[in-house]
């Protein structure tokens, strides 16, 4: 009687190893096929949002060479270094919007109570800006130009501006 009893215990110490190894087996190779399925979708996610970010980019002063090239002068004392005239750019623009009649350079005047002024900027390339406005309640965008004067003033123009409904 003890006998079958160890020899009972025996098998099911045994039977319950190999259900407790082919879990554990399957377990980890579940495991793995799930990481590599999440690892390509990742992969594929980051690209995917890579190329949205370099289209997005495309219409943008950082990313195109041939508006860089035009403030190279050929002469090292009079050449404009891009990287830093896009904030000092943007700086100048948004100054505009401490003006009591609100941003000139939103291309409206001011209809209600409160004034207009830009709240985002992008640079284009070497001539052309556009920005975001609203006075809280009506949004708009506006095409501007922009030069960089002898004196390494800055200066704007409106080239359109347009006014989004309610």
């Amino acid at each position: 009687m003890k006998q079958s009893l160890f020899l009972y215990l025996t098998i099911l110490a045994v039977l319950s190893s190999v259900f407790t190894y082919m879990f554990l087996s399957k377990q980890v190779a579940f495991e793995q096929a799930r990481y590599e399925k999440t690892t390509k979708k990742l992969r594929d996610s980051l690209s995917l949002v890579s190329n949205q970010l370099a289209d997005a980019n495309y219409f943008s002063l950082t990313k195109n060479e041939n508006a860089q090239n035009y403030f190279d002068s050929g002469s090292s004392e009079k050449m404009i270094q891009y990287e830093k005239l896009i904030p000092v750019v943007t700086e100048k623009l948004l100054d505009f919007n401490s003006n009591p009649k609100g941003n000139p350079y939103t291309g409206q005047d001011q209809i209600g109570t409160n004034k207009f002024i830009v709240n985002k900027v992008r640079i284009l390339n070497h001539r052309w800006i556009i920005a975001d406005f609203s006075d809280g309640e009506i949004w708009g965008e506006v095409l501007l130009k922009y030069f960089v004067n002898a004196d390494d003033s800055i200066s704007f123009e409106v080239n359109q501006s347009l006014l989004y409904q309610k």
